[in-house]
C-alpha cells in the first residue's frame, strides 16, 4: 500500500509518496506559492494538483498538513469570501490585544490554553469584522487551510454544488460537502477548548459579530472521506503537529524548526495553558499535547543578512564558523518583521556592540546565527513552565542544513542537538496519518525514526546573557500600539 502526504507551507507544497509500512519514500515533488501574507486558496490547490502529478494517482490513503492559523473565510455557497489571512499577517495585532483585554489573559489561556496573539484565526475574525464588515457579513463558515485542501480533495468546491443545483450542506451527511478538521490544527484557532477538544462557537461570533459554521473535529487517525479516486483522506493537522508525527517525537525531547517561522515544541500527556501568552497550548495529531513557543524571525534572519553580506547562506555558515563565539562583542536582536515571542509586532533588528574592531563580515554572520539561535533558545525555555526540561534538541527546518547553526546549536542550548537526516517532516507526518487512517488501528503505524547526527558543544552562557540583555533593554522601545520608538 502506498499513501501520500502533503504538507501545504507558507511558502510551498510538498507531496511524498510513502509505503504504508515503513514510511520509505519512493517519490517526491513540490510546487511554490506566492510570497505574502495572505494568499488566495486556489493558488495553494493549483500548487497540490502540480506537485501531486504522478503521485497522488497512485496512493491508496492521503493526508494533508498545513500552516496552522490561517483564516479562509467561506460565503453560505462554499465559496472563498476574500484572499486567506495567514499566520505571519501582522495586521490583526490591534484586535489580539483588544480581545485579550476583554476577556483577561487567564480566562483566554483557561477556555483555549492559550492567550492569542496575531497570528491566531480569532484575531483575524475580529479584523474582518472592523475593517472589512461587507465581508464579515457574508461570512458563512470558517476553515482553516489543511481543513479546505482536505474539503477539496474530496470534492468540496462551491461552484460545483451550484452548478449542480443544490444548496451547501450546512451539516454533515454529504460527505463530499461536510467541512472536517483535526483537534491538533483546532487548537491554534482561539475558539477550541483544547484540554477538551471541542469547539467555543461563541468565542468566534464574538470575534465576528455572528455566529459562523466551524468544521467538524475528527479524531485521530479517523478517515473522513475519498478523493475521486477513491484513495482514503484522513483528517490532516497543522504543520508543527505533522511534524511532530513525522519525527516520532518523544518524551525528554524538543522539536526546534528553524523555518518561515521558528518554533519549540514537545508532545506531552498534559494540556498546558500559559497565562504569560508565550506557550500556546495545542494539541498533537495523537491524541495527546503539544505545548509550542513560536517566533516570526528565523531562516529568513540568515537570509537577510548573507544578502547584506553580499554571499549565499552556504557562505554566511563559513564565515561565522571562522569567528569566535561571542561574534566580538556584536549582539544581534532578530525582530526583523516585528516579533511573535515576544509579543512585540512593531519591533525591528537591533544590532550592539558595533565597533572598528568588530565590524567584520565573520561577526556579523556569527552574530546572526547565535541571535536566531538564543531567540529560539528563549521559546525552550518557556516550555519549562509546562514541566518540559528537554534532555534533547531535535533541530529540523531548511536553516538546519547549516553547518554554522548545527555547529552551534548545542553551544546556546546546553544539551546535545540531534539533527535527522534531511527530509520533509511535515509531509511524512501527514503521510503517516494517512497509512493510520487507512489501516484502522488504534495508532500510528510504528516507523522506523530517521537517522541523525548528534551534535555537543561547550555552552556559551556569555553569548545568551548578552542576547538577553539587549533584548530586555529594547522591550521598553515598544509602545502599547505595537509600534516602535528610538531614543
Amino acid at each position: 500500500m502506498l499513501v501520500a502526504g502533503i504538507d501545504s507551507s507558507t511558502q510551498s507544497t510538498k507531496v511524498l509518496l510513502c509505503r504504508a509500512g515503513d514510511g520509505t519514500v519512493i517519490g517526491q515533488a513540490s510546487a511554490p506559492h506566492p510570497d505574502g501574507t495572505e494568499a488566495d486558496p486556489e493558488l495553494w490547490w493549483q500548487a497540490l494538483l502540480a506537485a501531486g502529478d504522478g503521485l497522488l494517482e497512485r496512493a491508496d490513503a492521503v493526508g494533508v498538513a498545513a500552516q496552522q492559523h490561517g483564516m479562509v473565510a467561506l460565503d453560505c455557497d462554499g465559496e472563498v469570501i476574500r484572499p486567506a489571512l495567514l499566520w505571519n499577517d501582522m495586521r490583526s495585532a490591534p484586535q489580539a490585544r483588544a480581545l485579550v483585554r476583554e476577556l483577561g489573559a487567564a480566562e483566554w489561556a483557561r477556555r483555549t490554553g492559550s492567550v492569542p496573539t496575531m497570528s491566531f484565526t480569532v484575531t483575524k475574525l475580529r479584523w474582518l469584522a472592523e475593517r472589512e464588515p461587507a465581508n464579515a457579513a457574508r461570512t458563512a463558515a470558517v476553515v482553516l487551510p489543511h481543513d479546505w485542501l482536505s474539503w477539496r480533495l474530496r470534492g468540496g468546491i462551491g461552484e460545483r454544488t451550484r452548478a449542480a443545483g443544490k444548496p451547501w450542506p450546512r451539516e454533515g451527511p454529504d460527505r463530499e460537502a461536510e467541512l472536517v478538521t483535526d483537534r491538533g490544527d483546532a487548537s491554534g484557532t482561539g475558539y477550541f477548548a483544547t484540554a477538551s477538544g471541542t469547539w467555543l462557537p461563541e468565542m468566534a461570533a464574538a470575534a465576528l459579530g455572528h455566529p459562523v459554521r466551524l468544521p467538524r473535529v475528527a479524531g485521530p487517525g479517523e478517515a473522513v472521506g475519498e478523493t475521486g479516486r477513491k484513495a482514503v483522506v484522513s483528517a490532516g493537522t497543522g504543520d508543527n503537529m505533522g511534524a511532530a508525527l513525522g519525527l516520532g517525537a518523544d518524551a525528554g525531547e524538543v522539536v526546534v524548526s528553524i523555518g518561515t517561522s521558528g518554533t519549540a515544541y514537545a508532545v506531552t500527556a498534559r494540556p498546558a495553558a500559559d497565562q504569560s501568552g508565550a506557550v500556546a497550548g495545542f494539541a498533537d495529531a495523537t491524541g495527546r499535547f503539544l505545548p509550542l513557543v513560536a517566533t516570526v524571525n528565523a531562516a529568513r534572519v540568515l537570509a537577510v543578512t548573507a544578502r547584506l553580506l553580499g554571499t549565499d547562506l552556504d557562505g554566511l555558515s563559513r564565515l561565522a564558523l571562522a569567528a569566535a563565539p561571542g561574534a566580538g562583542g556584536l549582539v544581534l536582536l532578530p525582530y526583523l518583521d516585528g516579533e511573535r515571542t515576544p509579543n512585540r509586532p512593531g519591533a525591528t533588528g537591533v544590532l550592539r556592540g558595533l565597533t572598528s574592531g568588530s565590524a567584520t563580515p565573520e561577526n556579523l554572520a556569527r552574530a546572526a546565527v547565535e541571535a536566531v539561535l538564543c531567540s529560539l533558545a528563549d521559546a525552550v525555555d518557556h516550555l519549562a513552565g509546562c514541566g518540559i526540561t528537554p534532555e534533547r534538541v531535535i533541530l529540523i527546518g531548511g536553516a538546519a542544513r547549516s553547518a554554522a547553526v548545527r555547529s552551534i546549536a548545542p553551544t546556546i542550548f546546553g544539551v546535545p542537538v540531534v539533527v535527522p537526516a534531511a527530509g520533509e517532516y511535515v509531509a511524512l507526518g501527514a503521510a503517516r496519518q494517512a497509512a493510520w487512517a487507512a489501516s484502522g488501528a488504534a495508532g500510528p503505524p510504528a516507523w522506523p525514526r530517521p537517522d541523525a547526527v548528534t551534535y555537543t558543544g561547550q555552552p556559551c552562557p556569555q553569548v545568551r546573557a548578552r542576547y538577553a540583555a539587549l533584548r530586555d533593554d529594547t522591550a521598553a522601545w515598544a509602545r502599547d500600539d505595537g509600534q516602535t520608538t528610538t531614543t
